[in-house]
C-alpha cells in the first residue's frame, strides 16, 4: 500500500538530513514514507556519486579555524574541492565548519580516522556521509586535504574573507583583548613569518647571511675605509632587519595606523600573554611556527 508522502514528513528528513526538499520527497517516497530508509537510500545514492568522482583532483579549496577557549581547543583545517565558484557554496562552508568543530572536539589522529568517525552531534552519520551528501549535492569531489589540532591554551584565529588562507595563533595566559590575537593573526596571514624567536632561526642560516652582508658591506662604496667598529654595527642593524623579516616577534605588526610603532612582541607583553605557537594554511601550504 502507497504512503502519502505529506509536507510534514519531507520537512522533518529536511531538518534531520540538511538535503533540499525535493531530495528528501524523492527518497520518502522511494522509501514508501519510512524515513529511516529514506535516510539509508540518501546515503548510498550520494556515496555512489562521491565514488565516481573520487579521482578528480581537487586544487580548490577553503582554510578554516575553530576554537573553544573554555574547553582549550582548536583545529585549523585544509579542505578540498574542484572548482572556485564552489569555495564559495554554503553547502561547502558548512561542511567546512562541521568537519573542523569535529576535528577540534573528537581529536582524529589521521585524515582515515576521521573520516570514519561518527560526526559530532549526528548520530551515526559519519564524516564520510557528510562529505557523500555534499558531494552529491554539488556532484564536486570534495577531501580534507590537511588538519592540525591543539589544545591545553588560548587560541586566536584569522580566517581571510575567501578561505584562502587561515591562521591559528597558541598563546598562554588570561586573554582581555580577543581582537588583539585576531589583528595578530592577521599579520602572520599576510607577512608569513618563518620562525617565533630569534634563537629558532637555525645558526649556521645566520652565520651564512652574516657572511653575505659582511661582504656587500666591504664592497660598497659608502662604506670603504669606515672604522671596523662602525662597520660592524652596519652589519648588526643590516642582520636584524634580515632577521625582522623572518622572525615573528621581531616584527612590526602590519596594522601600524591602529598599533602604531608596535611590535608583535609588544602586543603580547602589554596583553600579559606568552606566545606558544602559530599554524598558517594556505590553500596549497602550511607553515608551522
Amino acid at each position: 500500500m502507497s504512503v502519502t508522502i505529506t509536507a510534514a514528513m519531507v520537512n522533518d528528513l529536511r531538518k534531520r538530513t540538511d538535503l533540499p526538499m525535493m531530495e528528501c520527497k524523492t527518497a520518502l517516497q522511494e522509501a514508501n514514507g519510512d524515513t529511516q530508509k529514506a535516510i539509508e537510500i540518501l546515503r548510498e545514492r550520494f556515496a555512489k556519486v562521491a565514488f565516481k568522482r573520487a579521482a578528480l583532483e581537487t586544487a580548490e579549496g577553503r582554510a578554516i579555524t575553530f576554537f573553544d577557549n573554555e574547553k582549550k581547543i582548536a583545529a585549523i583545517l585544509d579542505i578540498r574541492c574542484e572548482s572556485a565558484p564552489v569555495t564559495k557554496s554554503e553547502h561547502f562552508i558548512a561542511l567546512a565548519k562541521d568537519v573542523v568543530h569535529h576535528i577540534a572536539v573528537q581529536n582524529p589522529k589521521t585524515i582515515e580516522e576521521l573520516m570514519s568517525q561518527p560526526l559530532l552531534n549526528q548520530g551515526n552519520k559519519t564524516v564520510q556521509d557528510r562529505f557523500n551528501e555534499v558531494i552529491g549535492l554539488i556532484r564536486e569531489n570534495m577531501k580534507v586535504h590537511a588538519f592540525q589540532r591543539l589544545s591545553g591554551s588560548q587560541y586566536g584565529e584569522y580566517v581571510h574573507h575567501d578561505g584562502s588562507f587561515a591562521v591559528l595563533l597558541e598563546v598562554n595566559g588570561t586573554i582581555s583583548k580577543q581582537e588583539v590575537l585576531r589583528d595578530i593573526s592577521a599579520h602572520i596571514g599576510a607577512m608569513n613569518p618563518q620562525y617565533m624567536t630569534r634563537d629558532q632561526v637555525p645558526a649556521d642560516e645566520v652565520q651564512k647571511q652574516s657572511e653575505i652582508l659582511r661582504s656587500s658591506i666591504a664592497e660598497d662604496p659608502k662604506t670603504k675605509g669606515k672604522p671596523a667598529n662602525i662597520l660592524e654595527k652596519i652589519l648588526e642593524g643590516q642582520l636584524r632587519d634580515w632577521l625582522s623579516e623572518r622572525v615573528l616577534l621581531e616584527q612590526e605588526i602590519s596594522n601600524q595606523s591602529k598599533y602604531p610603532g608596535k611590535k608583535i612582541s609588544d602586543l603580547l607583553l602589554e596583553q600579559k600573554l606568552t606566545l606558544v605557537s602559530f599554524i598558517r594554511i594556505k590553500i596549497g601550504e602550511v607553515s608551522l611556527g
